[in-house]
């Protein structure tokens, strides 16, 4: 578990594709207006496929983290297979156990890339519950 948790602050102190993209094919801002952490990632998509990715936000250890780690997981993946990442497959990847009160903290990076694809594909943006529903 401290092993676990060590990766969560070094994401957090040292994040992953933490940069703004100067050319993206969408832009993407989602809030936690619960305790205010805040995510915006650009994706450069060419041919169906995540090209680029980067990403900023401020928030507490585990949004950080949890979006620097999806990060690393995200570039060069299809759309299709984007859309098909689940909440189980976020809190896989950051390792810990994640209670009630912190779901949407783990889970903001998902719903903002969830609504990006949305609105990249000519759909609106959806509700927590749409793109993030708890398993």
């Amino acid at each position: 578990m401290d092993l676990y948790a060590e990766n969560i602050l070094d994401h957090y102190k040292h994040p992953r594709k933490k940069e703004s993209l100067v050319t993206a094919s969408i832009s993407h801002e989602e809030k936690n207006l619960s305790c205010g952490d805040a995510l915006k990632i650009d994706l450069m998509i060419e041919d169906g496929k995540v090209t680029q990715l980067g990403w900023n936000g401020e928030g507490c250890a585990i949004s950080q983290a949890a979006m620097s780690i999806l990060a690393e997981e995200l570039e060069s993946k299809t759309v299709e297979e984007i859309e098909s990442i689940t909440p189980k497959n976020v809190y896989d990847l950051l390792g810990v156990p994640v209670g009630p009160r912190r779901f949407k903290c783990a889970l903001l990076c998902l719903h903002t890339l969830k609504n990006a694809l949305n609105l990249y594909g000519g759909k609106v943006a959806q509700s927590w519950t749409e793109t993030v529903a708890v398993e």
